[in-house]
């Protein structure tokens, strides 16, 4: 909806001021746009698992054998007892456990991130975020009246050192900074170990809280470990971390945790139950049950190697097709390719490519989508995750169709 549009449609509806400041989702928005299209399409656009990286059949058996009375009823705000007691079972054996007092079941981690926007941000706030970045998270704090303030992104992830410089010039302090540190959503890259370092100083000397969005740090197919957040600063109060078995297992079972310093945990189970009074108790019994039988290491070892094999097989195809024409990330892990335009390509907007790539078979997310600003015309996000080596080259063999195309016309 235009500015002009809602304008006419405030004087007909008392709308809230905030409405304003719900920008929505293009990311969202092409699962919708995709379904309707009639003719095939190499879908790069929604970071989704691969079909066959979610263990469907599995799923099917546990919700034949497990399902009863007890999972058609409200559960527990906080979430079902069965799954926190798993979850942190589990956190035991990764770089960030947790007691079940840090955590809370959330349906999804768009939950976790709008809970954390719910406590920590007035309208008027000062919010860090990365350029570019998942602009559902930004568009969760516009929501509530945040003034964003966005920070370059490199090879080794948000410039910190940018930070003190762009902070003064504002004349205020942050009170959050939000941060993808892992396989960063859209570029890929991934906070560098002295970056996390010099943030948490930061948000010391700012007393801003750091909302550290991480869907992405199991899936880590080469590199090295860094240290997270929490490992560099245990108990931090400043520090909320949000995940989510969506990119892990499936992202429509919309099951998520947040974990948070235990003082946070009922003002959290107060704000969740003013949502959803309960994440959905059949679903958060079914991941349980597959966490109980074992099986979640033995699948990320599968799909890590899954996600790299399609990794490389879309950073060859790019570079046969479109050689020097493109620049990319090259990630350790995740799910995306940040493709940047250059050479004769340089000067085409990915905002008009997009409709041309569309009637080519392919999709993509634009740069500017991936921007709270509208930066980054000549970029564009990929997803290499769900498509097979296959796909992926055709889907890059269209997409440089796609390109020709802009320039014949440009």
């Amino acid at each position: 909806m235009t500015a002009t549009e809602l304008s006419h449609h405030a004087r007909t509806f008392p709308l809230a001021g905030r409405a304003k400041d719900l920008v929505g989702s293009m990311i969202d928005s092409s699962t919708s746009l995709l379904a309707a299209q009639k003719h095939d399409i190499v879908r790069f656009a929604m970071g989704s698992p691969a079909d066959e990286a979610v263990p469907a059949d599995e799923f099917r058996e546990i919700a034949g054998s497990i399902l009863d009375h007890t999972s058609f009823t409200y559960g527990a705000s906080e979430g079902e007892p069965r799954l926190l007691d798993l979850l942190v079972k589990y956190l035991a054996g990764t770089p960030d456990p947790a007691g079940e007092d840090r955590l809370v079941i959330t349906t999804g981690g768009m939950q976790g991130l709008d809970l954390a926007c719910k406590l920590f941000v007035d309208p008027g706030d000062l919010v860090i975020t990365e350029s570019p970045t998942y602009t559902n998270g930004s568009a969760t704090a516009l929501s509530y009246g945040a003034q964003l303030l966005e920070v370059p992104v490199d090879d080794e992830g948000m410039v910190v050192d940018l930070l003190p410089d762009l902070v003064a010039r504002t004349h205020r302090t942050p009170k959050a900074i939000y941060t993808i540190p892992n396989f960063q959503n859209p570029s890929g890259v991934t906070l560098s170990l002295e970056r996390r370092k010099a943030l948490l100083e930061l948000a010391h000397k700012w007393g801003a809280v750091i909302i550290d969005d991480d869907p992405y740090a199991l899936l880590r197919f080469s590199g090295e470990e860094i240290p997270t957040f929490r490992t560099l600063s245990p108990d931090d109060p400043l520090l909320f971390s949000v995940r989510t078995f969506s990119k892990i297992l499936a992202p429509g079972w919309r099951v998520g945790w947040i974990d948070a310093d235990p003082a946070l945990r009922q003002l959290l189970i107060n704000g969740k139950q003013a949502m959803d009074t309960c994440t959905n108790v059949p679903n958060q019994h079914i991941v349980a049950e597959y966490i109980s039988r074992g099986g979640l290491d033995d699948h990320l070892v599968s799909i890590r190697e899954l996600y790299r094999i399609r990794r490389d097989a879309m950073l060859t195809s790019l570079q046969t097709h479109l050689g020097d024409d493109v620049t990319s990330t090259n990630p350790d892990g995740g799910f995306f390719l940040w493709v940047t335009l250059q050479g004769k390509y340089a000067e085409l907007d990915t905002r008009e490519l997009f409709e041309i790539a569309l009637a080519q078979g392919v999709a993509f997310i634009p740069g500017p989508a991936l921007s709270p600003g509208g930066h980054f015309r000549n970029a564009l996000r990929l997803c290499f995750a769900s498509s097979t080596p296959e796909r992926i080259d055709e889907g890059v063999r269209r997409l440089k169709s796609a390109l020709d195309l802009a320039l014949a016309t440009s």
